[in-house]
C-alpha cells in the first residue's frame, strides 16, 4: 500500500488550489470562491491523511494508536459540509438566506466533528487498523456510535447533494445542467459507498464477516463518486469561463471593422495607446472601445446629421429594424465623417467649430455600450447602406 491512489488526487486538488489562490487574494469576501477553495483544500487533505501510509505516521508521530480514524471522519464530515455550502452559494438567492443556509450547515456538521472526537476519546482502540477500522470496531462501545455517526453525516449529505442538484438541475439548461446532472451521478456512486459501510458494519454487529465489501469495494465506489463529483463541480465553471472568454474575443474581433475605420483620425488624434499581446482580453477589448471613442471624439465636428437622418431612413425601409437601423445610420456617418476629415488635413472645420462644438450632443452612439459598437462595426462590413455612403464619398 504505497498510497499512490490516494497522493495523486491530492496532490491534484493543491495544484488547482495553487491556481485558484490569486483569485482568492483578489476576492476573498466572495463567499463562492471561498467556497471553492474550501471544498478544494478539503478534498486535498481528505485523500492526503485517507492514504494507508499517512494513517501510519500520524498514529506514530502523536502516539495515539489510531487516532487517524477520527481525524479523517472529522474532514469527510468537513468536506460534506463544504460540499452543501458550496452548492448553496452556486445556486444562489437572496445573500441573507444564503448566509443563514451556510452557517447552519457549518454549525451542524460543527457539532458532529466534535461529537466524533469526543466518542473516540470515550472509547478505546488498542489495536492500530489502517484499512478496517470500522468493522473491527463495529461493536466497540462509543467508537460503534462514532462510526455510526460519521456514516450517518455522510449519507444526509449525500441524499442533500443529490436532491439539491437534482431538483436544481430541471430549473436550469446547457453546461450547469450537465454539471448538475454529473454531481447526482457522483452521489449515486457515494451513496452506494455508503450502503457498502452500512452494510459490513451491519453485518459485524449480527457476527457475520462481510468485511470485503468495506475493505476493498467502498473505497472503490468512493473514488468513482469523487472523480465524478469533482467533473461534475468543474465542468460547468470551465465551460462559463471558456464561453465568457470566447464571448470577449468575439467582441474584439468583431470591433475591428470600427476600430480600423477609425485608426487614422485616432493616430492624427494622438490618442492611440498600445498594449502587449498578450494583454488579458477584457484588456484588450477595453483598449479598443477607448481607441474608438477617441476616434469619434475627434469626428465629431465633422458629423453631418443630415447624412445620419438619410441612412437611417434608408436602413428602415430596407427591412432593418429601428435599434439596427440607428447603428446603420451612425455607421454611415461615421464612414462620411472619417472621409471628411481625409479631406480637411488641416483641420479648418475643427478651427472654425471650436467656439460653437459642444462634444457629445451630436455623435453617434453617445452613450452606446459594447454592444452597439459592435452594431456599428458589423453595420461597416455588411450593410449596403454604409457601402452606398462609401460609393458617395468617392471611396
Amino acid at each position: 500500500m504505497d498510497g499512490s491512489s490516494y497522493y495523486i488526487p491530492a496532490a491534484a486538488m493543491g495544484a488547482a488550489l495553487v491556481v485558484k489562490a490569486p483569485a482568492m487574494v483578489r476576492a476573498w469576501r466572495d463567499p463562492l470562491l471561498r467556497s471553492v477553495c474550501t471544498l478544494l483544500a478539503l478534498a486535498g487533505l481528505v485523500f492526503f491523511f485517507a492514504a494507508p501510509p499517512t494513517i501510519a505516521q500520524v498514529n506514530d508521530v502523536t502516539g495515539i494508536v489510531n487516532v487517524s480514524a477520527p481525524l479523517v471522519y472529522c474532514l469527510l464530515s468537513a468536506f460534506s459540509a463544504a460540499c452543501l455550502v458550496l452548492v448553496v452559494n452556486w445556486r444562489g438567492g437572496p445573500p441573507e438566506v444564503t448566509r443563514r443556509i451556510s452557517r447552519r450547515i457549518v454549525t451542524g456538521y460543527g457539532l458532529v466533528i466534535v461529537a466524533l472526537i469526543t466518542l473516540f476519546a470515550l472509547g478505546d482502540a488498542p489495536v492500530e487498523r489502517l484499512v478496517d477500522f470500522d468493522t473491527h470496531y463495529a461493536r466497540t462501545p462509543y467508537l460503534r456510535e462514532m462510526i455510526v455517526l460519521y456514516l450517518l453525516a455522510l449519507t444526509l449529505a449525500g441524499v442533500a447533494m443529490s436532491v439539491m442538484c437534482g431538483r436544481w438541475a430541471l430549473q436550469v439548461r446547457g453546461w450547469l445542467r450537465t454539471g448538475l446532472l454529473i454531481i447526482v451521478t457522483g452521489y449515486l456512486f457515494d451513496l452506494a459507498y455508503l450502503t457498502t459501510k452500512f452494510t459490513a458494519v451491519a453485518a459485524r454487529w449480527c457476527g457475520g464477516d462481510l468485511d470485503g465489501l468495506s475493505t476493498y469495494t467502498a473505497p472503490v465506489l468512493a473514488s468513482i463518486g469523487a472523480q465524478i463529483s469533482a467533473v461534475g463541480f468543474c465542468l460547468p465553471l470551465a465551460c462559463r469561463r471558456v464561453g465568457d472568454s470566447w464571448s470577449t474575443w468575439s467582441t474584439y474581433r468583431r470591433l475591428g471593422p470600427l476600430w480600423r475605420e477609425l485608426q487614422p483620425v485616432s493616430a492624427q488624434a494622438g490618442r492611440e495607446v498600445r498594449i502587449s499581446w498578450w494583454s488579458p482580453v477584457e484588456l484588450q477589448v477595453t483598449q479598443r472601445e477607448s481607441d474608438i471613442h477617441d476616434g469619434m471624439l475627434s469626428l465629431y465636428p465633422y458629423f453631418d446629421p443630415g447624412v445620419h437622418a438619410r441612412a437611417y431612413d434608408a436602413a428602415v425601409a430596407a427591412g432593418s429594424d429601428p435599434v439596427q437601423a440607428r447603428a446603420e445610420a451612425d455607421a454611415a456617418m461615421v464612414t462620411a465623417a472619417v472621409r471628411a476629415r481625409a479631406a480637411d488635413p488641416e483641420g479648418r472645420v475643427i478651427d472654425s467649430d471650436a467656439g460653437t462644438h459642444t462634444p457629445g450632443t451630436n455623435g453617434p452612439g453617445t452613450h452606446a455600450r459594447g454592444r452597439d459598437l459592435v452594431r456599428m462595426s458589423m453595420a461597416l462590413r455588411r450593410s449596403p447602406v454604409v457601402a452606398a455612403v462609401r460609393g458617395r464619398a468617392g471611396v
